[in-house]
């Protein structure tokens, strides 16, 4: 499919790739992975075209349909719906489209053979195309990425970048190329919408290249790891947790062939030592000389996950209660979030802050910082000192400073090599901590404004979204951190790896209320898959041609029929009204505390909200039924 053979290519004078060797087959769903700097993206843009290699070469067929999706396309700006420009994908479609509809208009005054012949024909191909469902298929896979009806009309520069890229995304997918080159796809991503896009991959038929963050979406998804290190791509026939394994059994032979050639050199370097005095003996220490420097060496191993090895300090423990939120209110323009909302954090609390974008997750945490006004109180406990990191903190450090500067400036009670060991952690050894902030990538800075919230002496930390644009060795660093850190924090992260290993608690915003889980993420993942029967995939796996029913003729319909389904509507509407109102105190009585310590009560609640859920998903549809033959038969 694409075969990249010795790839070369310079950025200067530093050699990203040096003859660089991968080939991509059909049908692979392959995760492209490496630390920040290494030529991931860089690689993408030289498969489509974008970068040429310094040397090297490319080879794909010519007819190949490559779908790219990059962190550029946040720049697209278009005054169209969503809608509109997702179907931008369906070129050849929406041409044939506007060509029927120009030949419609013509066949009112113009009945000659050839205009009907070619109508027919623009016809036949429209449908061959499936141009009869393009508007289907765009409204589900906007749905499957978080938009909903009404987002769908809006124009798309009325959303924010992140949202933006979700359309590029849909109107990727749309596109149905051949091999999918995705650059960070859950980027600005919520849970809900991450774990669509696993499935819609998993059954995507084509090959699939991901560069990503978050090795559980790559566990998921793919089924070969190509790791960019160190100018060469190496692969391995598996997911990432294969990878893991694979790569620490590949360490282990490699350390051991390290020790032994180490081993076979210094003996031969004491022969050479010993001999080559002696005039009988000089020809063969020559020789053996030559043959040490025509050794091919073997490389030691590098440690790809250095520890965090520096306490966490804070000269006061706080008060048993951190933050207590009583009876909070908070709504935007038509949307309203919080409404008599409370929430507890006590000393020593992990909380996770999950939900889908547009639910008020970082409104919450801006609300805990108190840096957004709303209706109710938040107290803040005794002794309680507080660090907030927010990603528009990187926009607030000074260009002009050093990584070291940075620190120093920040947290002046800190030794130079304090601050050295901190940022050691964070992959800033050596000579890195000399750059200027200017010079650093997204998520270079990201890691500096991490550690600068560390260093601070703060015995609760608000951290919103602290893993984006962080590498997968990044978060690790980051995951061990707060596994040390001996105070209190709330943390809004789309990571569930990172989730999955620093949360003793989950909160989630439902019903304009703040709902708690007491334990961690996977086991809330597990709670709350049995709460509900699972939702239908919000897309076909393998969307199918709709076939257009025959038209036939309709009965007449009378008064009396009409009248009588009417009735029978009303009912209904009667029915869901009531079992929303169930489904609602069957939902409080879920989330009541004491029902957490009582598995028999609470599997008999799960018993019953299943139940109930099931019976108002079978009356909404006999609504949509029964509306849809009044519409008919009024029709």
């Amino acid at each position: 499919m694409i075969s990249i053979n010795d790839l070369t290519f310079q950025i200067g004078s530093r050699a990203l790739y040096d003859e660089a060797n991968w080939h991509i087959k059909p049908g692979e769903r392959i995760g492209l992975i490496g630390a920040n700097g290494t030529g991931k993206s860089t690689l993408l843009k030289i498969i489509v075209g974008e970068y040429a290699p310094s040397a090297g070469t490319i080879s794909m067929s010519k007819d190949l349909k490559i779908g790219y999706l990059n962190q550029d396309l946040l720049s697209y700006d278009s005054h169209h719906s969503i809608l509109h420009v997702a179907m931008e994908a369906f070129e050849r479609q929406n041409a044939l489209h506007d060509e029927i509809e120009v030949l419609l208009k013509k066949i009112e005054t113009d009945y000659s053979e050839e205009v009907l012949y070619k109508l027919s024909d623009k016809q036949q191909e429209f449908e061959a195309l499936d141009g009869y469902n393009i508007e289907y298929r765009a409204n589900e896979i906007l749905a499957g990425l978080g938009f909903s009806t009404a987002d769908q009309l809006r124009p798309l520069n009325t959303f924010s970048g992140g949202w933006r890229m979700r359309v590029m995304l849909a109107k990727i997918l749309l596109q149905t190329p051949d091999i999918l080159l995705l650059d960070e796809p859950t980027n600005h991503m919520d849970l809900p919408s991450i774990k669509w896009l696993e499935t819609y991959l998993m059954s995507f038929e084509g090959a699939i290249v991901i560069v990503s963050h978050d090795r559980y979406f790559l566990d998921k998804v793919v089924n070969r790891i190509v790791e960019s290190r160190k100018g060469k791509l190496t692969p391995y026939a598996g997911n990432y947790t294969f990878y893991l394994e694979e790569k620490s059994l590949r360490g282990e032979i490699q350390k051991g062939e390290f020790k032994n050639q180490q081993a076979k050199i210094k003996q031969e370097e004491r022969l050479i030592e010993r001999f080559k005095a002696k005039a009988s003996k000089a020809k063969m220490a020559q020789s053996r000389m030559k043959a040490l420097d025509k050794m091919e060496r073997v490389e030691d191993v590098d440690d790809d996950n250095p520890a965090v090895n520096f306490k966490f300090k804070f000269s006061k423990p706080s008060g048993r209660h951190v933050i207590k939120i009583e009876d909070a209110y908070k709504s935007y323009p038509n949307v309203d979030i919080l409404e008599k909302a409370d929430g507890l954090i006590e000393k020593g609390d992990k909380i996770a802050l999950i939900g889908a974008n547009g639910k008020g997750k970082s409104t919450l945490l801006r609300m805990i910082a108190g840096v957004e006004e709303f209706e109710g109180t938040c107290e803040t406990g005794h002794n309680v000192t507080t660090t907030f990191f927010a990603q528009h903190q990187l926009e607030s450090l000074h260009l002009e400073n050093t990584i070291l500067e940075e620190l120093q400036a920040f947290a002046p009670k800190h030794t130079d090599t304090e601050l050295r060991g901190i940022l050691g952690c964070f992959l800033f050894t050596g000579d890195d901590v000399f750059k200027k902030i200017r010079v650093l990538s997204g998520g270079e800075k990201s890691r500096v404004a991490l550690a600068k919230s560390l260093t601070t002496d703060s015995n609760f930390l608000i951290l919103d979204e602290p893993t984006n644009h962080l590498d997968i060795q990044s978060v690790n660093i980051l995951i061990q951190a707060l596994q040390q850190y001996e105070g209190t924090f709330i943390s809004v992260s789309h990571d569930r790896y990172f989730l999955d290993n620093v949360a003793n608690k989950i909160w989630f915003i439902e019903d304009k209320d703040i709902k708690e889980y007491p334990g961690t993420y996977a086991e809330y993942e597990e709670w709350n898959s049995k709460r509900a029967p699972a939702a239908p995939s919000s897309i076909p796996v393998k969307p199918q041609k709709e076939t257009k029913p025959k038209v036939e003729e309709k009965p007449v319909s009378s008064q009396t029929q009409l009248k009588k389904l009417n009735d029978r509507l009303q009912n209904i509407e009667k029915e869901i009204s009531a079992l929303e109102l169930q489904l609602k105190v069957t939902e409080t009585e879920l989330a009541d505390d004491k029902v957490y310590g009582d598995k028999s009560k609470l599997a008999e609640i799960n018993k019953k909200y299943t139940a109930e859920k099931h019976l108002l998903d079978n009356a909404q549809k006999a609504w949509e039924n029964l509306a849809a033959e009044i519409m008919e038969l009024e029709g």
